[in-house]
């Protein structure tokens, strides 16, 4: 495999979506489109797209998440449907990026040849519908004046995407396999290859490497697509060969925070304990984040820091792990209690706190902007799940309406320098103490 060297980050209450105009007809009946897809929050009733070519209200195609989290292949001619294929597996894994390939061929003899469609390299066959095009059909794919649009319904304005995509390929006039575009790796995981072949005239290859302009084809076509809403910030270095942590909706406590930016920002809701957690746990080695205190009218009753896998469903989440409360002061807590009554400092609107596990020997290192508030906090001897090899996560405990933004590797807020880990990998505001690393999962095939 390579290494995608960007994803782009969609956010559907700033309603981002990329567009592009078909200048000239070609191919209708064969195409192919590949796309790696890392999902935020899911569907409920807002059947988020992926990729939506659309004439008219009577003549669209369309790929897109049902609210069961169902993948739906969707095509309409004419003000008929002859394409219609919900799988039935679900996608509800927020913590992991899918690979998407769709391959038509409408002159194909056989029904189920006519649309094939894999994922993570293995090809779909249960579907609880499954409508196929009739032989030589043509699609609403590749006609001149079809608005190619990338995550939202181009017919309103909604239905719009909330998470990650990378690498997004149209194929126009090859039905291709998904082997294409990646590959089986030695750990058995369906990891990206660089694709290799011609695209066709509307063909296009997405992979967000400029984030001055973040629609540049990278074909040699020169397919460029409009950017809507979409700015540098949303470039990421989140991908599909490096998995980046993230806070987790799926995490349940009694009072959830909400998730927006990739859920890579929380904010509390009123006048209730609340809590979140990320999608990666450790029990091992060391670990370094950063969390922006982005606006807060609470901002002293935050809790951030570790706790163990099964702390959930309670009402007063900073009840367990290790955590360092910006209040009294600033200390550190361990299962709800103050292991220390020393003022280490507080964090006010637009500070970031840097926070640095080392989790082999139980110490806690604290920064603020930048300078080391407590330095390797001996937390060993204290009664906490947080440590002796428990799985345990990045966690927030919040009372009131603060908003967090966290930066695993790629800040949804702007940044000054740019910091990696001794690896290379992250985008920090702050240095990386050494022998610190960010949380991805090629770091914890090394260190977790």
């Amino acid at each position: 495999g390579y290494d995608v060297a960007n994803s782009l980050r969609f956010n559907s209450g700033s309603s981002d979506y990329l567009t592009k105009s078909v200048s000239s007809t070609s191919n209708r009946r064969t195409f192919t489109y590949s796309t790696w897809v890392k999902r935020s929050n899911l569907s409920g009733s807002n059947y988020p797209r992926l990729f939506n070519p659309f004439v008219d209200s009577n003549n669209f195609f369309d790929v897109y998440f049902r609210n069961t989290d169902a993948l739906n292949i969707y095509s309409y001619s004419g003000g008929s449907e002859n394409i219609d294929l919900v799988t039935t597996q679900l996608f509800r894994d927020v913590s992991a990026w899918y690979h998407i390939v769709l391959a038509v061929d409408t002159t194909q003899g056989t029904d189920s040849n006519r649309v094939k469609l894999y994922v993570n390299g293995s090809q779909v066959t249960s579907f609880s519908t499954s409508t196929y095009p009739s032989q030589n059909a043509d699609l609403q794919i590749n006609v001149s004046g079809v608005t190619n649009v990338i995550g939202r319904n181009q017919s309103g304005t909604n239905n719009y995407f909330d998470g990650y995509m990378a690498e997004i390929i149209l194929v126009d006039g090859s039905q291709l396999a998904p082997t294409s575009f990646g590959v089986t790796n030695s750990d058995g995981v369906w990891t990206p290859i660089i694709y290799t072949g011609t695209f066709g005239t509307n063909g296009f290859n997405l992979q967000f490497e400029n984030a001055a302009a973040l629609g540049t084809d990278s074909s040699s076509n020169g397919n460029n697509f409009t950017v809507n809403n979409l700015t540098s910030i949303d470039q990421s270095t989140d991908y599909p060969e490096v998995n980046f942590a993230t806070m987790n909706p799926l995490y349940r406590y009694t009072n959830n925070m909400t998730y927006s930016e990739g859920n890579l920002k929380v904010v509390g809701g009123g006048n209730s304990w609340q809590g979140a957690n990320s999608t990666f746990y450790i029990n091992k080695g060391k670990w370094f984040f950063e969390v922006k205190f982005a606006s807060a009218t609470d901002v002293g009753n935050f809790y951030i820091g570790w706790t163990t896998a099964g702390d959930y469903n309670i009402s007063e989440p900073y009840n367990n792990g290790i955590n360092y409360y910006n209040s009294d002061g600033g200390e550190i807590y361990a299962n709800g209690s103050a292991l220390t009554t020393a003022d280490y400092g507080t964090f006010a609107n637009g500070d970031i706190m840097g926070m640095a596990l080392d989790y082999d020997n139980s110490l806690l290192t604290v920064y603020k902007n930048g300078s080391a508030l407590v330095t390797d906090y001996d937390f060993s001897s204290a009664t906490t799940t947080a440590k002796g090899g428990n799985l345990v996560t990045p966690t927030v405990a919040h009372y009131g309406s603060g908003t967090l933004e966290w930066n695993f590797s790629s800040p949804p807020f702007a940044i000054s320098s740019g910091n990696t880990d001794g690896n290379g990998y992250g985008n920090f505001e702050y240095a990386v103490p050494s022998g610190y690393y960010a949380l991805n999962t090629a770091n914890l095939a090394e260190f977790g």
